[in-house]
């Protein structure tokens, strides 16, 4: 609690020279002591620097600023007197400034001398009695904005002073009206003058010019409020702010908009290019064939040309609209990002286009991959040169040099053992220990069934036998290893099978729907034992179903080796589009939306949120503009083409339960693991060594304790959730509108007590955090060595009567590597997952808060929540440790990758580690 006291007393402010000696007795002891820590509370600074003769008449109590202790029982005169208050403000510049920006900067720095200004008023927690209205200060301005408005520095302080009266009570909120021409980004505000010491108010928010956006900006303390708790002369403004975020649902949205409304996915297509541009609306009735799918932020652009139910697009480089306070910062840290990965998508991919399409050949050896590493790809002279210095890459695809030389930074999975990607142990770990270890299954069923209709796809009976496997178990029968549960299966036959005719129609596109079988040996790691490849029935393959074992010669290593790069592609897919976007991008936009627009900026639940949403909205918005839209990058670069995010949304449909997506009920819902009571999570892991099961379990608990902790903070009753109408908006209008077309199902937890509150929100953090991290940071140490990963096959396995079976048997080298992506492909994949990979130098990760005592004015939480930090300190020492535990052969051995991607911590770059507090890239 010292500590917390410490740093939330701590301010720029803290030495003001506006506070003297007079004392006097507030009535507003119980709120000062919330906030302030019962530190002695009022102090008189009276206006022209007279001492006041203390009295012994007895007067009513009263808030104004702070003395010494020796005076708390005096009392003051009846008539209010006034003192000085200051605030400081504090302003973020923006990094780069066009030149109309810079016009509107001097001409604002010429109007301010003129009265066109920026204006500050404190609104107390208190009422007026005889206007019946919040207490107001007098309207104060900002000085030497024209002076300093040539200051260079990232952040710029501002002050503006007041006349208080000593009746005032204490502030809850300011408004900001900014008369420029300018917006402006705000930072925060600090008050100092008042008995409690300086009084914070965090901002983060840009301030637009009052003549695009008349009303008066509002900006609340950090004190938080239940809205039951909300003092009289706030409800109002608490109302009003909540109102202004909504929007009324009409026109279309400007850039300087800060409006929070729902949409469906019909933005993805461009129809008015032609039919092959035309893409399916996702989610609501109005969709194509009622596709469901959660909901995005709303732009409200008009329709196309030649359909009306799809809106028109925002091409790159014109910025898609999101809340302009959800839009990258303009500093020089935040903008890194953004701007790497719109640079990426806008000059360097149209470049290396340019460059390689006339002649994108295959890559002819695996020396041509690695000459991407080594020597670099050579880009066409002259177009990109101008371009391409701008890009502001960090590391991975940093070096394009002189002549126009391209190169890749090394993947990880190449740096300590250049061909583990072959290797069958390899092929099995990175299930449980690579970019997707999400979809491993223990086999519960031999053979296993699909659950489509047989009506439409066929047999649900698969062509895995128990001759196929029994060699492999070690003496055991196929019944004895599921019983004692040594059989596990990467599934992805249910979701790829109802596209493969749309997909293997596609030009340079094939693919199977594919189940991999794997053994789980004495030494705890998996190996695998078969290879279901299946086509639709009736298709061009005489065999629709195919079983390919571990090999026993050259031929069959080669058909082995074919075998796996198609059970990665179709892994990739997966990983890409349901569980990294589907499941910590898309579902999570409905609750944020929802949070802004029904929870105010004063409660508590909003503020443990607020930095689990930051710049979801953004990346998922330059998503839709550029990576999941018709001929987009996914489109592109991974097998299904056009048929991606239709994947996405019958995965919605068929498999996403928010309920189970917290890391216990999703490892028991795929059989990882049991319920048991005596484990510290309450779940046993049936694979010890499951690095991405054992470090989450650990994340998971911590984030638990500490959301049990703060809830039962601000809800030591379960009436007060069920009460709370700005929560249980919140929850109510993410399920009936962000996520409408799954609103009805009846496995939605009900919002009813702490333990399913806590619930609810560390399944939020715990998605845009480690869940995300863990699927997201390693996109380029796996796959940007694209034999290892390959995103897209463009081949399908040769058997005995096929054409291809010569040219195969003549070459296999060439036909394996004409089937990977071609040089185009893999190059573009590469930059993009590289850039998707990168953290940025300013990332705020779990355990941190750049700003600890402006976010809360609460000492317990503040001391709380540095005692979650502390948990997840230990946790990384923990990690570090079993990442050198020889006994532990899925992360620690000759050659093999530690498994870092929930180690809390990064340096900027791509470090394939660090979990960022939100979904961000």
């Amino acid at each position: 609690m010292a500590l917390a006291k410490e740093i939330m007393g701590s301010s720029v402010m803290d030495r003001s020279s506006f506070i003297t000696s007079s004392k006097v007795v507030s009535n507003n002891n119980n709120f000062c002591q919330r906030q302030f820590f019962g530190n002695p509370l009022v102090v008189v600074v009276p206006l022209e620097n007279r001492r006041l003769q203390l009295r012994k008449k007895v007067v009513r109590r009263t808030a104004v600023a702070a003395v010494s202790e020796d005076l708390m029982k005096a009392v003051i005169p009846e008539k209010a007197v006034k003192f000085k208050a200051r605030a400081v403000v504090t302003v973020r510049n923006k990094h780069k400034e066009d030149l109309h920006e810079t016009i509107m900067k001097q001409l604002d720095a010429l109007t301010d001398k003129i009265g066109r200004n920026v204006e500050l008023e404190i609104v107390s927690t208190d009422i007026d009695p005889k206007t019946k209205a919040p207490k107001k200060s007098n309207a104060a301005v900002l000085k030497d904005w024209s002076k300093k408005s040539s200051v260079k520095a990232e952040r710029v302080n501002y002050t503006a002073e007041f006349a208080i009266d000593s009746d005032f009570g204490m502030p809850g909120a300011i408004t900001v009206t900014n008369k420029h021409q300018k917006e402006f980004f705000l930072e925060s505000i600090t008050i100092e003058g008042f008995a409690c010491g300086p009084l914070h108010f965090p901002c983060n928010s840009w301030v637009q010019s009052k003549k695009d956006h008349p009303g008066k900006r509002i900006f609340f303390g950090n004190q938080p409020y239940l809205p039951n708790g909300t003092p009289a002369g706030l409800k109002e403004l608490r109302e009003r702010e909540l109102r202004s975020l909504r929007g009324d649902g009409n026109g279309e949205r400007k850039l300087s908009d800060r409006i929070y409304d729902y949409d469906i996915y019909n933005d993805l297509g461009n129809p008015d290019k032609g039919i092959d541009f035309a893409r399916p609306k996702l989610g609501g009735e109005g969709s194509d064939r009622n596709i469901p799918f959660p909901r995005r932020c709303r732009t409200g652009r008009a329709p196309t040309d030649t359909d009306m139910q799809a809106e028109s697009r925002v091409e790159k480089p014109l910025p898609m609209y999101v809340p302009r306070d959800e839009q990258f910062e303009e500093s020089k840290q935040n903008a890194f990002s953004a701007g790497r990965l719109r640079a990426v998508l806008h000059n360097l991919i149209p470049s290396l286009m340019t460059s390689i399409s006339a002649n994108n050949h295959d890559f002819k050896g695996f020396s041509d991959i690695d000459s991407l590493y080594s020597e670099g790809l050579l880009l066409k002279l002259g177009f990109q040169d101008e371009i391409l210095k701008k890009i502001p890459l960090p590391k991975a695809v940093s070096k394009i040099q002189e002549g126009g030389l391209l190169k890749y930074d090394t993947p990880k999975i190449l740096s300590k053992d250049k061909f583990a990607w072959l290797r069958d142990e390899e092929f099995a770990r990175q299930v449980i220990a690579g970019v997707n270890p999400v979809n491993i299954e223990r086999l519960q069923v031999f053979p296993p069934v699909s659950k489509l209709d047989p009506e439409i796809y066929g047999p649900q009976e698969s062509a895995l036998k128990a001759e196929h496997i029994v060699g492999h178990l070690n003496g055991m029968t196929v019944q004895q290893a599921v019983e004692d549960n040594k059989l596990y299966i990467l599934d992805h036959h249910d979701v790829y099978l109802p596209f493969l005719h749309g997909i293997n129609a596609l030009d340079g596109r094939k693919s199977y729907a594919t189940r991999t079988i794997f053994f789980l040996t004495p030494l705890g790691t998996l190996k695998p034992i078969a290879i279901e490849l299946s086509l639709p029935p009736g298709g061009p393959s005489s065999r629709a179903k195919r079983v390919v074992t571990p090999p026993v010669d050259a031929t069959t290593n080669w058909i082995w080796q074919l075998a796996k790069a198609h059970v990665c592609s179709n892994d990739a897919g997966v990983h890409q589009l349901v569980n990294h976007w589907l499941r910590t991008h898309a579902t999570m936009e409905p609750f944020i939306l929802a949070a802004h627009r029904q929870l105010s900026a004063m409660h508590p639940i909003f503020k443990l949120l607020d930095p689990h949403m930051r710049y979801t909205l953004e990346i998922n918005a330059l998503a839709r503009q550029s990576l999941i839209n018709a001929d987009g990058v996914i489109e592109s670069c991974f097998t299904p083409g056009r048929y991606c995010m239709e994947i996405s949304a019958a995965a919605y449909k068929n498999f996403w339960r928010f309920d189970l997506e917290g890391l216990p009920a999703d490892l028991i819902r795929r059989g990882m693991a049991v319920p048991d009571p005596t484990q510290p999570h309450g779940v046993k892991l049936l694979i010890e060594d499951y690095p991405y099961a054992t470090d989450g379990l650990m994340i998971w608990g911590a984030i638990k304790n500490w959301v049990l902790t703060y809830v039962s903070r601000y809800y030591p009753d379960s009436s007060l959730i069920c009460n709370d109408r700005e929560l249980q908006a919140w929850y109510a209008e993410s399920i009936n509108v962000g996520h409408a077309d799954l609103c009805h199902a009846d496995w939605w937890p009900t919002l009813d007590n702490t333990e399913n509150l806590t619930s609810i929100l560390t399944t939020i953090i715990w998605l845009a955090s480690a869940q995300h991290a863990a699927l997201n940071f390693g996109q380029y140490p796996y796959g940007g060595y694209v034999p290892n990963r390959p995103p897209l096959m463009r081949r399908l396995i040769p058997d005995e009567n096929d054409p291809e079976y010569a040219v195969f048997l003549a070459d296999p080298q060439k036909y394996f590597l004409s089937a990977l992506p071609s040089l185009l492909q893999a190059t573009k994949y590469m930059a993009v997952v590289d850039t998707l990979s990168t953290h940025s130098p300013d990332e705020e990760y779990l355990g941190e808060r750049h700003q600890p005592s402006t976010w809360s004015g609460d000492a317990e939480i503040i001391e709380a929540f540095y005692g979650f930090s502390a948990e997840i300190r230990q946790i990384e020492k923990e990690i570090d440790r079993r990442n050198h535990d020889t006994g532990l052969r899925n992360r620690c051995g000759a050659g093999l990758l530690p498994y870092e991607l929930l180690a809390p911590s990064s340096e900027p770059g791509v470090t394939c580690r660090g979990v960022p507090n939100s979904v961000s890239i």
